[in-house]
């Protein structure tokens, strides 16, 4: 998204400076195409139909041939091409092509691109300020944060990038795939108003239950045995859902404790399918046995099309 952005700003740039395509041609090179091609209607093939002066030219052409000199693109086609490159690319393209490689947009492309929210984005920048300079702050301080979040965190606020706030901290986290997840367990296990902020940054309207329950797991990964965390985790979830559906919750009758014994069996039957230290599976007929004891108003139908999921799909916690 961020590199669509930068594109469509060079572009608008680029059309008030009155660019033009055909300047980029010089006289002399297009005096040597015409003559080439004048030269080659005329002459006749050798022997055995085979063009000698074609095979010199092509064997010259490919002696001469290397890299395409980007300054002699136009400036918006330049762009185009380096905006695939990666950051440690762009670095050795600034080698050779520095005004080009070390273009602002471009650099703004690649921060939003990976980290897609930070406080600063929304400041007026500092005097000396770069997103070159930006994205080695934002790369230092992940690897800062993979090894210890709270020494990342801190990183991130000393810069500048980030405020001192449970929120601004949830939605860095929210739109940044970067972030060891392990890591990130941990430190959301040990700030519960960071946590609490994540959950609300959710929108799970229209989604049905095991996929929410996915989308959720994505982004906030579950502990690997159960615990007072991974309760924590399923009822704020709960909330979370029957918020964003009040109107199916009032169809089907159901109510946050509802949807967390529902989370729960979900839970359990995805490891009870997916575990090969299950033998026995449970059938459909003992998952909704079990489910409906436990939530007497959940409709027979729709705990079957959440076995289905699960069966189907796969595991929600994965």
């Amino acid at each position: 998204m961020g590199q669509g952005l930068w594109r469509v700003a060079r572009n608008q740039q680029l059309q008030h400076q009155g660019y033009s395509g055909q300047g980029y041609l010089t006289r002399e090179h297009g005096r040597r195409i015409a003559a080439n091609n004048v030269s080659t209607s005329h002459r006749k093939p050798a022997q055995g139909g085979i063009d000698i002066y074609h095979l010199l030219k092509t064997r010259k052409s490919k002696e001469q041939e290397g890299f395409i000199n980007l300054e002699m693109l136009p400036p918006e086609l330049s762009f185009t091409i380096l905006s695939y490159l990666n950051a440690t690319d762009l670095c050795l393209a600034s080698c050779v092509w520095q005004d080009l490689a070390n273009d602002e947009l471009l650099w703004q492309g690649l921060c939003k691109s990976t980290w897609g929210h930070c406080s600063i984005y929304n400041k007026n920048p500092p005097l000396g300020f770069s997103f070159r300079k930006l994205y080695m702050q934002l790369d230092e301080g992940s690897l800062t944060f993979n090894a210890n979040p709270d020494e990342g965190v801190n990183y991130f606020m000393s810069k500048g990038i980030l405020d001192d706030s449970p929120k601004e901290i949830a939605k860095f986290i929210f739109c940044t795939r970067t972030l060891n997840w392990k890591k990130l367990r941990i430190y959301l296990d040990e700030r519960r108003d960071v946590l609490d902020d994540l959950v609300t940054l959710h929108n799970f309207r229209n989604q049905f239950l095991p996929n929410a329950l996915r989308e959720f797991f994505r982004h906030i990964h579950a502990p690997e045995e159960r615990g007072e965390y991974l309760e924590t985790l399923i009822t704020k979830f709960s909330h979370r859902f029957c918020a964003c559906n009040p109107d199916l919750m009032r169809e089907l009758g159901l109510s946050p404790d509802a949807v967390y014994v529902l989370c729960y069996s979900l839970i359990l039957l995805s490891i009870d399918l997916t575990s090969p230290h299950v033998k026995n599976k449970m059938s459909k007929r003992e998952f909704i046995r079990n489910t409906r004891r436990a939530a007497q108003n959940i409709s027979e139908d729709f705990v079957g099309h959440l076995y289905d999921n699960i069966y189907l799909i796969g595991h929600v916690a994965a």
